[in-house]
């Protein structure tokens, strides 16, 4: 794909938008006006640049990411939800949502009907949160688990 197929799939982004992304993903802290010298236009520029990559939707914030580890959540996994009845999704992830172990939920196709990320702090509290809470939730028939021994890399899509 050449870099102009792929600006044409996203709506008013030109060379110095892609410089600005480019900056600010690798980090959200970045000054506007370290970006402005690198981009090579003013302050003001860059201010209205991303407040415009915000209300279009490109960006949509900026967030400090926590080390689950440092807060002694060691244990990641990532879970496979069965459901007795397709239309159970909704209201399946309702419930899902209240147990704050659980960072991501994901509707998918495929064999799972849902599938989750949990962050739990070793693997016996993994086990009391399947026994005791997930298993309990109406419309869900069977989950499979997979514990994460290492992460390798995580990152955001690429601006090109």
């Amino acid at each position: 794909m050449n870099k102009k197929d792929y600006l044409a799939d996203i709506p008013d982004i030109d060379e110095l938008d892609e410089k600005i992304l480019k900056l600010i993903t690798k980090n959200a802290r970045i000054p506007f006006l370290e970006v402005a010298r690198e981009c090579g236009v003013s302050g003001a520029a860059i201010h209205q640049r991303v407040q415009r990559l915000q209300n279009i939707g490109v960006i949509t914030g900026s967030e400090f990411v926590v080390n689950p580890e440092k807060l002694g959540y060691t244990t990641c996994a990532y879970m496979g939800i069965y459901l007795d009845k397709a239309k159970y999704h909704t209201q399946v992830a309702e419930e899902l949502r209240r147990i704050p172990e659980i960072v991501e939920c994901h509707y998918t196709t495929g064999q799972y009907a849902i599938f989750i990320k949990i962050q739990t702090k070793n693997n016996k509290h993994l086990k009391r949160l399947i026994d005791e809470e997930l298993q309990e939730i109406e419309g869900i028939s069977r989950t499979e688990t997979f514990i994460s021994l290492e992460i390798d890399f995580k990152r955001q899509v690429p601006i090109k």
